[in-house]
C-alpha cells in the first residue's frame, strides 16, 4: 500500500486528505496547524483537516513551525512514498522533502506558474480573471517553483468570490491528485519545468489591501469584493464607520459625482460614485459590532446617518 504523510489546514484540504483515506492510500500522518481559539467565546478549535485525521484514527503533528521541529524527525522517521501539501502554509525543508521515497508533491490552488504564493484564489478573482485552477507540482526549496506535474482548469464565474472558488478548487484539486498519484507511482508521469518569465506571484493580502479605493471602477471594485469575501473582507469608511462590505454590484449607469460620493439612497438601495464615471451598488455589509446584514436592513437603521451627497472615506 502507498504510503503518504498528507500536510494541510485549512477546509480546502479536507476532501482531498479524505478523498486519500478513503481510495485506499495509507495515511501514516497528518501534519497541520495547532489548534486556534474561534470566535468570539474563544473557542479552542481544531483544524479542518485535524477533524478528518481524527475521524480515520490518523496521527496527528502540529508544530507551530515544521522546519528543525520534533514533528520534521517524525515524518522523516515514517519516510513514506509520498508527502502531499495541501495549503499548508509553510515551507519544508530540503531534509524534509527528501524523507518522501517517490517524492514530495503540493495540491496548488492556481495555473503555475502564475500566481505563486500564498493568496493565488484572491489574486485570481481580485484581477478579474476568467479561469483558474489546480497544479500538482513537485515542491523544491524556491516557492512554488518545482515542475508541473499535472494541471486543472475551471471557470471563475461572476458570482463567484474565495469561498466558493476554494469550495470549488477543493474538488478539482482532490480528483486531480487522485488521477495523477497512479502515474507517478507507476513513472508514467511527465513532469515539465515552469517558465520563469512567465511567473507571477500573489503575495499574502495586507491589511492596506481590505480598504476599498472607489477612484477603481465599480468593476474593479467589485472583484476586489469578490476577491476579499468571506476573508479577509473588503471595507469602507462610511461616516466615519468602519464597514465591511461583503456584496456588491454595478450600476449599469454612469455619474459625473466624484468617487466616493453617495448618489443614491433610498429605501433599498445605496449607490457610491466609483472611478470612470462607474456606480456601485451596496448589496450586503457589516457595520462594526453588528452581524451581516442586507442593504435595506442597514439604511432601516441608519435613515439620518447619511444622505445623498456624503463622501465614503476612501
Amino acid at each position: 500500500m502507498t504510503s503518504i504523510v498528507f500536510m494541510g489546514t485549512p477546509a480546502f484540504s479536507a476532501p482531498i486528505l479524505t478523498a486519500l483515506v478513503e481510495n485506499g492510500y495509507d495515511v501514516q500522518a497528518v501534519v497541520t496547524q495547532p489548534d486556534r481559539k474561534v470566535g468570539r467565546k474563544h473557542v479552542l478549535t481544531p483544524t479542518p483537516v485535524k477533524e478528518v485525521a481524527l475521524k480515520y484514527d490518523i496521527e496527528v503533528l502540529q508544530p507551530e513551525k515544521i522546519s528543525g521541529s520534533p514533528e520534521m524527525e517524525r515524518v522523516i522517521e515514517l519516510n513514506p512514498d509520498f508527502i502531499v501539501t495541501a495549503a499548508f502554509g509553510q515551507f519544508l525543508p530540503t531534509k524534509l522533502l527528501k524523507a518522501a521515497k517517490i517524492g514530495a508533491i503540493n495540491t496548488h490552488a492556481s495555473l503555475l506558474p502564475k500566481y505563486r504564493g500564498g493568496a493565488p484564489v484572491h489574486y485570481a478573482i481580485m484581477n478579474g480573471d476568467a479561469e483558474t485552477g489546480v497544479s500538482i507540482m513537485y515542491m523544491i526549496k524556491q516557492m512554488d517553483a518545482g515542475d508541473i506535474i499535472s494541471v486543472a482548469k475551471t471557470s471563475i464565474l461572476p458570482t463567484d468570490n474565495v469561498g466558493t472558488m476554494f469550495d470549488k478548487l477543493s474538488l478539482v484539486g482532490r480528483d486531480l491528485l487522485l488521477a495523477t498519484l497512479p502515474t507517478l507511482i507507476d513513472g508514467t508521469a511527465k513532469p515539465v519545468a515552469q517558465i520563469e518569465a512567465d511567473a507571477t506571484f500573489s503575495p499574502n493580502i495586507q491589511p492596506a489591501q481590505e480598504q476599498l479605493d472607489f477612484t477603481r471602477s465599480a468593476q474593479q471594485l467589485d472583484y476586489h469584493v469578490r476577491g476579499l469575501f468571506p476573508f479577509p473582507t473588503a471595507y469602507m469608511l462610511l461616516n466615519g464607520e468602519r464597514t465591511k462590505v461583503q456584496g456588491v454590484s454595478v450600476v449599469a449607469e454612469s455619474t459625473s459625482a466624484e468617487p466616493g460620493t453617495v448618489v443614491k439612497k433610498t429605501k433599498h438601495e445605496l449607490w457610491i460614485a466609483a472611478g470612470e464615471h462607474s456606480i456601485l451598488s451596496i448589496d450586503q455589509l457589516q457595520p462594526a459590532g453588528k452581524p451581516k446584514m442586507s442593504v435595506t436592513d442597514f439604511l432601516n437603521g441608519n435613515k439620518a446617518e447619511f444622505a445623498e451627497g456624503d463622501q465614503v472615506i476612501f
